[in-house]
């Protein structure tokens, strides 16, 4: 299989949407096996050297945290979480397009104030020098991280969201198919 087939067969969306989920998931990816290789090195050091790793807990929390706000964007834009749609078969297709945009904006809006707050909280984490407390790592760096992905989210909800909602495809996508 070509390298343009395999990107259109696991990445539908168009354009530069394509690659930053291309990215997003290579970041979550190598964060995962870091994380995988770093559970087993510290259960092994743990069981046979009687000595766990260092700072193996606070890496992992970071690790969790880079994975799910790497994958924010991407659940969002491509509508895979959760939806209720009991409804909309009794409204009408106008009436869930108008609901749909509504709530495009109500979640792009959202995620931007979000943001707004935990770049704030971020500023002031570096200001006062926060770290961990066993690596001695700052937590603003992460915490900007955070906001900078809630931000991403927000602008593609707000671009390629709505793109699907007025365009009609609102189905989400199945992987491994």
């Amino acid at each position: 299989m070509s390298m343009k087939n395999w990107m259109d067969k696991h990445y539908p969306e168009p354009n530069i949407y394509r690659w930053i989920g291309l990215g997003l998931e290579a970041i979550s990816a190598t964060v995962l096996f870091l994380l995988m290789v770093l559970t087993s090195l510290d259960v092994a050091g743990r069981y046979l050297f009687n000595n766990s790793v260092n700072g193996a807990f606070e890496l992992t929390q970071m690790g969790l945290a880079i994975i799910v706000f790497a994958q924010m964007p991407l659940i969002t834009w491509r509508g895979s979480h959760v939806v209720v749609d009991l409804l909309d078969h009794i409204l009408g297709n106008r009436i869930v397009k108008v609901l749909g945009i509504f709530s495009v904006f109500i979640v792009s809006s959202s995620f931007y104030f979000l943001a707004l707050r935990i770049y704030e909280l971020a500023e002031r984490s570096l200001r006062r020098e926060e770290v961990t407390e066993y690596l001695q790592i700052p937590t603003g760096y992460l915490t900007e991280y955070i906001a900078i992905m809630s931000w991403v989210t927000a602008a593609c909800m707000l671009t390629y969201g709505a793109y699907r909602v007025v365009k009609g495809n609102n189905v989400s996508q199945q992987f491994g198919e």
